[in-house]
């Protein structure tokens, strides 16, 4: 009990926790953020009202697999979810195309609210503004990078994800303020980017490796299959504009 009376209230952060056993831990209203929890074992927990928001598979409860459950209420509440798996390059395209719809109409409800709320964090998360940012970050790396090979394709504005280290020449200014039509300008042109990319996609390209990028930097100098990197994009498009709505929602509540 000395050891959580010490702990109680503060924060962990940048631990190892890798096979270990935690027994008796009080972790009531506990916050957990960018936790790998895969492979983790839970046994006589009590779990009651908790939320969970992650990349989450294989989850199994009171030994029954519920994620197929999960990812079918979701494809339930948004239909064009599914589309977010194409195999085919015209999926791909399809995909896309949704994609600029929704963020289309995200981007016009967010005009209506007044512009210091677009730098509002909700719940610790990043503001509309980061957001944004960060998906410009997400396409100079995945897209910029490691398919069209541009050892540097960084704007200053580029927001990578917390738990990424420092590299060098790649910038991180969580502080920074743009404006919303500043930083709308760099998504329309990296948008534009993938849209030229999934238009003139072929069976081939889309079933190929990339060439690695010589240069050090991130992602790592390796090479990657198409298919994957664009899966990965279309993920994070999808899934931060769910985010984002949600905040959206708390903040004109």
């Amino acid at each position: 009990m000395g050891f959580m009376d010490g702990v109680s209230g503060k924060r962990l952060e940048s631990v190892d926790l890798a096979g270990a056993l935690v027994r008796d831990v009080d972790l009531r209203d506990a916050r957990f953020e960018q936790v790998v929890l895969t492979g983790a074992r839970m046994r006589g927990v009590e779990l009651e009202h908790v939320t969970i928001d992650g990349a989450v598979e294989g989850l199994v409860v009171n030994g029954v697999e519920v994620w197929p459950f999960v990812e079918a209420e979701l494809d339930r509440r948004y239909p064009d979810r599914v589309k977010m798996r194409p195999t085919d390059p015209a999926g791909f395209r399809t995909a896309w195309d949704i994609l600029e719809r929704l963020w289309d109409e995200t981007v016009a409800r967010a005009r209506t609210l007044p512009p210091e709320l677009l730098h509002e964090s909700v719940d610790g998360e990043w503001s509309f503004i980061q957001t944004l940012r960060h998906l410009v970050f997400a396409t100079d790396a995945w897209i910029g990078r490691v398919i069209l090979g541009d050892p540097s394709p960084w704007d200053p504005l580029d927001l990578p994800f917390d738990g990424m280290a420092d590299v060098p020449g790649i910038p991180r200014d969580r502080t920074a303020r743009p404006s919303l039509d500043e930083v709308l300008a760099l998504r329309k042109d990296r948008m534009a980017m993938v849209r030229r990319f999934v238009d003139n996609l072929t069976v081939d390209k889309l079933n190929a490796d990339t060439t690695p990028v010589p240069e050090p930097a991130w992602p790592a100098s390796i090479s990657y299959p198409v298919r994957d990197v664009l899966l990965l994009i279309l993920n994070e498009e999808w899934q931060h504009r769910l985010y984002t709505e949600r905040d959206l929602d708390a903040l004109t509540s």
